[in-house]
C-alpha cells in the first residue's frame, strides 16, 4: 500500500518532470540557435527536432502540469503554491512561445542593402566575404553582417538572388 507522502512525492516529481519537458522544448532550441554563436551540426539537428515537436509536446506537458498543479494545490502550503503558480507561468509561456517564430525576432532582415565600390569599402584585409558574380556585375557580402541577418535578397546583373549564411 502506498503512503500519502509517497503519493505526494510522485505527484511533485511528475509535475517537475512535465514542466521540465515543456520548458526545455522551448528554451533548448532558443539557446542553441542564436546569432553570433557557433552551432554544431548535431546541435542544430537536436534543436530543429525539438523545435518541430515543441507545439504538441508543450501542449501535452501544459495539460499534464495543469492537472497535477490542481491536485497538488489542495495539499500544498503557501510557498509551494507560489512555486506551482510560478512554474505554471513558465510552462504556459513556453507553450505559447513554441508556437511563434521567435527566430525572426533574433535574425533581422536587411531592409535596404547598400553597396560601395571595392576602393571605398572599409573592410579589413582578412575579413571573410560571400561573393556573387553574374556577367559583369559582382557583389561581396561581409560574413560578419550575414551572420546576423542570415538572408539578403539582391539582384546581380538582373538576376534575383537570395544570399544566405
Amino acid at each position: 500500500m502506498q503512503s500519502s507522502s509517497d503519493r505526494r512525492g510522485f505527484l511533485w516529481l511528475a509535475f517537475v518532470a512535465s514542466a521540465a519537458v515543456a520548458i526545455g522544448l522551448f528554451f533548448v532550441p532558443a539557446f542553441i540557435i542564436r546569432p553570433f554563436t557557433r552551432q554544431s551540426p548535431t546541435g542544430l539537428a537536436v534543436a530543429m527536432a525539438l523545435r518541430q515537436r515543441a507545439p504538441w509536446g508543450t501542449l501535452a506537458a501544459v495539460l499534464l502540469c495543469l492537472v497535477l498543479a490542481l491536485v497538488l494545490w489542495g495539499i500544498a502550503n503557501w510557498w509551494r503554491k507560489i512555486v506551482l503558480a510560478s512554474v505554471m507561468v513558465l510552462v504556459t509561456f513556453s507553450a505559447v512561445m513554441s508556437r511563434l517564430n521567435y527566430f525572426e525576432w533574433m535574425f533581422h532582415p536587411v531592409p535596404d542593402a547598400r553597396f560601395e565600390s571595392a576602393s571605398a569599402s572599409k573592410l579589413a584585409n582578412g575579413e571573410l566575404i560571400l561573393a556573387v558574380r553574374f556577367g559583369s556585375d559582382a557583389r561581396a557580402y561581409p560574413i560578419r553582417e550575414m551572420a546576423y541577418h542570415h538572408v539578403l535578397n539582391d539582384v546581380v546583373d538582373g538576376v534575383p538572388v537570395a544570399v544566405t549564411y
